[in-house]
């Protein structure tokens, strides 16, 4: 079990919990022949100890990473839920999460052709399918509808949003 672990944290950047969960898994799949019953925990707490495993790291990672992608502050929260973040290591990056809402949602605008980077012959109907798409992508209602707004080439005041 324990080379599953090493071969899996040196493959993939991880958390402690999904490291639980894939050796569980693995388990299941191809059943335990050791003696004694097996520790999962023990064994991800010892490559935390090690060092192999860091979550604040890799949520720090993953923030800026769905930043860039123009991702919001609930599909950042629900993507570091998915991976099994603790709540102490989610609270340390929520202003890292803040920081970047504006910025995300203007790269997740510029990307998908929203707003003042549109080429202005949009409708009713096209705005509200854009406003639904930066919903969908977790950004704040306000600022969406701020940006979905916007003319062509209008640049949004930093206080904005």
């Amino acid at each position: 079990m324990e080379r599953l672990a090493l071969r899996y944290v040196e493959r993939f950047a991880t958390t402690e919990g999904k490291l639980i969960d894939y050796l569980r898994r693995k388990l299941r799949e191809r059943g335990w022949a050791g003696e004694g019953a097996p520790d999962p925990q023990g064994l991800a707490a010892k490559m935390v100890e090690l060092r192999y495993i860091d979550d604040r790291a890799y949520a720090e990672a993953k923030v800026a990473a769905l930043a860039r992608r123009g991702l919001g502050a609930r599909r950042v929260r629900q993507a570091l839920h998915a991976a099994r973040i603790g709540e102490e290591d989610s609270e340390a990056v929520a202003p890292q999460v803040a920081e970047a809402a504006r910025d995300a949602a203007l790269a997740f605008a510029r990307r998908r052709r929203i707003g003042p980077f549109g080429d202005g012959e949009t409708d009713r109907v096209v705005r509200e399918k854009q406003f639904a798409a930066m919903m969908r992508a977790g950004h704040d209602m306000a600022l969406a509808r701020r940006i979905v707004s916007a003319a062509p080439g209008e640049m949004l005041d930093d206080d904005e949003g």
